[in-house]
């Protein structure tokens, strides 16, 4: 029984050994993880933040916190997602230390917004550096919103749990976000 979970775990995985040598002591596969993990941590912190120094912060503490936790780590999801988890709060709460507020809305109150098609197209990495590069000048609770959503793939009902939001108020600040994101972009000229 205890094989086929191993089996398990190595198909969803491939970090699972390193995972299992780093619970075990071995800092060099902990160095390793940190290699295979810290780039794509830093961006997500990065997208969140804002700010490259306050990222590598959060990327640091995040690891330091998932290093003292791993004990704790079952494994029953890949390392990365998990450490992904981290980021995000990490990233989430020193937002929060910047006195983050996003009004909670109600519902008479929510503006009557209809969903826009999203046409991905034949956008280029070049457009979408621009675009990110824009979504930089948003308002912060625009930003996290926009960037849980599109960049990290998260549902509005997840960006409520973790923003501890509802859900409306999560759609419509995604909205906003990406009605402002427009405006700026159409200000440099990056669409009409």
């Amino acid at each position: 029984m205890q094989a086929d979970q191993n089996l398990e775990a190595v198909y969803i995985d491939k970090h699972y050994n390193l995972v299992v040598e780093c619970k075990q002591g071995s800092k060099k596969a902990c160095y390793e993880l940190y290699k295979l993990y810290s780039k794509a941590m830093l961006n997500v912190a990065f997208r969140i933040v804002g700010n490259i120094a306050e990222a590598e912060d959060v990327l640091q503490e995040a690891f330091v916190d998932a290093f003292n936790k791993l004990k704790d780590f079952r494994q029953d999801t890949t390392f990365g997602l998990w450490l992904k988890q981290i980021v995000v709060n990490r990233s989430i709460n020193l937002l929060r230390k910047r006195k983050l507020d996003i009004i909670d809305l109600e519902g008479d109150q929510l503006e009557n917004i209809a969903d826009e098609e999203y046409d991905d197209g034949e956008e280029t990495q070049y457009q979408a550096a621009r675009v990110k590069e824009a979504m930089k000048e948003l308002p912060e609770g625009y930003r996290l919103v926009i960037s849980l959503y599109l960049l990290e793939g998260y549902d509005h009902e997840e960006i409520g749990q973790i923003l501890n939001i509802s859900e409306n108020t999560s759609r419509t600040q995604f909205l906003r976000a990406k009605r402002k994101l427009l405006e700026i972009l159409k200000r440099k000229g990056i669409t009409s």
